[in-house]
Order: C-alpha cells, then structure tokens, then sequence
C-alpha cells in the first residue's frame, strides 16, 4: 500500500499532474510522460485533463469566488465540499477545454479522463486475484483515502495555517510543514504559489521537497 501511495501521490499526482502537467516545469520523453500520467490517473482524482483544468483556475484565482477550491468559504469547502457540488463558473466543460488547451487534444489523456475509474476497477480485482481481499481493501480503498485526503490538505490547511515567505495580494497560501511530510513536498503551497513554474517546491534548506528529489533523479 505505501508503495502505492507513493507511486500514485507523489509520482503521479505531484509530478505528473501537477508540476509537470498543469506547470510545464519539465520535459521529459513521452513514454515517461504517458506512465507517469498513468500512475497519476490511479490516485482516482479525474483524469489529467480535468485535474489540470481546475487547477489553472485556482491559481489564476487564487481565494476569489472563480478559485474551484476558494479558501475564503472555509476549510471544509476548500478541503472536500467543493467536490461534492457541481460549480459551473468552474467545471463546465467549455472552461474546462479552455484551460487545458495544451494538453486536451491528447487521446491517451482524453482516455484516462474517461475511463479512469474503470481502470482503478480493474486495478482492484488484479489485486484480488493476487492477494485476495486484504491487497484490494489496502492497495485501493485506504490508498485513496489517504492520497484524497492529503491532495485535499494542499488546498484547505495551506491556505490556512503555517507560515508565508512571501505575500502575495489576496492570496491566503502557505508553507505548512506536517503537509509537505504528508504530500512529500507540496506543502509548500506559499513558495509554489509565487513560483508556480518552479520544479522545486521547498526552497529553504529545512523545507524538504521529496517529489524534486524523484524529478531530479529521472
């Protein structure tokens, strides 16, 4: 399981989606690209075209009504709630297609953005069959708790609680320790938020950032 969490969460979701994706602040061959997209679709949190979508929205508006996870609204709805609603400034799919030009005429993406809860279907009953029910509550259900839950914090406690090194107009984000440990280095929300294209997240000597170390050695 926590070598699922890591491969989903920190290669997937960290580095694939999210600084590679949706930031540009890589390269890298396109099979290395498809099999890093693909460990990222795993972590159940839509497909890369939508995920990226949403994201660019947050930070183009970042803590204002147009941000999908504004933090102003409070921690449950920066957290969770905005999940559960369907907002449609935010998730029609035309601003969707807007902000994920780049990457939304791409058909194995397009595929993960359709399929990807089949595949974590699929995902679950190969791990049935290797180690029965045990592997499929772990290797799935827990799993995902955990890599949602610790996605989530990114966008409700580093808005909330820790500490800024740099202040940025009407943006509420900050570097939140016990979060970066969690999300092997996204808890640095307020260094990101200022340098958004910046591959390296941690940008103190203290301030680990374990997902630049992976990007870093490939």
């Amino acid at each position: 399981m926590l070598v699922m969490y890591w491969l989903t969460a920190s290669i997937g979701i960290c580095f694939g989606f999210h600084r590679y994706l949706t930031h540009r602040s890589m390269s890298m061959q396109k099979w290395l690209d498809y099999t890093i997209v693909f460990l990222g679709a795993l972590a159940c949190q839509n497909g890369p075209i939508k995920w990226v979508g949403h994201h660019r929205q947050h930070h183009q508006y970042s803590d204002t009504p147009h941000d999908p996870h504004n933090a102003n609204r409070g921690f449950w709805w920066s957290h969770i709630g905005w999940m559960c609603y369907y907002q449609d400034k935010c998730d029609n799919l035309k601003t969707i297609e807007q902000y994920s030009r780049d990457i939304n005429g791409d058909k194995f993406y397009q595929f993960l953005d359709k399929y990807f809860i089949h595949i974590q279907i699929a995902l679950g009953i190969l791990f049935y069959l290797i180690g029965g029910l045990p592997w499929v509550v772990w290797g799935i259900f827990v799993r995902l708790v955990l890599v949602y839950h610790v996605t989530w914090l990114v966008n409700s406690a580093c808005h909330m609680w820790g500490y800024k090194n740099y202040e940025m107009d009407g943006d509420l984000s900050t570097n939140n320790w016990w979060t970066a440990i969690l999300s092997f280095g996204e808890g640095w929300h307020n260094n990101h938020h200022k340098y958004p294209k910046r591959a390296k997240h941690g940008l103190k000597i203290f301030e680990v950032d374990l997902t630049w170390v992976s990007i870093w050695i490939l």
